[in-house]
């Protein structure tokens, strides 16, 4: 008796209490009209807000009754973006015009101070493995030889 009052379904059961269509969210208790409750307001969009959201949608607004797409760009953009492009192209020129114009002896120099920095480098990194002792009896070398040579002077 008790199994055949139950529905056939749960989806049934739920559409019987709620005859609205199925709104599952609660109905907020301020719509009851009771004064002495604060009405929320709605926050506001810190996005939608900004002057440049805002004049960012005008724009686009007034493209879209004009009839020009999201993808056409206002004439000063551009413009500077065309500047821009043709600058970099200038510098790259002069630069690739500054590296022919080298001497061939200027080209040789900066091989030479090349190699010189790298020796220097490994240099270092030998002295750098080396125990302790050894550099300190380079140095006493040295400051020996530069003693020696000031009594010849």
């Amino acid at each position: 008796k008790h199994l055949s009052s139950l529905p056939a379904s749960m989806y049934t059961e739920i559409q019987r209490e709620r005859p609205d269509g199925g709104n599952i969210l609660t109905h907020p208790d301020y719509i009851d009209g009771n004064p002495d409750l604060i009405k929320p307001k709605k926050l506001l969009n810190p996005v939608k807000a900004s002057k440049s959201h805002q004049e960012l949608h005008r724009e686009l607004l007034m493209n879209h009754k004009r009839g020009l797409g999201v993808e056409s760009k206002p004439e000063l953009q551009r413009v500077l973006e065309h500047r821009r492009r043709d600058l970099l192209i200038k510098q790259k020129k002069e630069e690739e015009e500054a590296k022919k114009l080298q001497s061939p002896f200027e080209k040789e120099l900066l091989k030479r101070h090349q190699r010189l920095d790298q020796l220097e480098k490994e240099q270092e990194k030998q002295e750098d493995h080396a125990p302790e002792f050894i550099k300190v009896k380079e140095n006493l070398r040295r400051t020996s030889t530069v003693t020696g040579d000031e009594k010849a002077a």
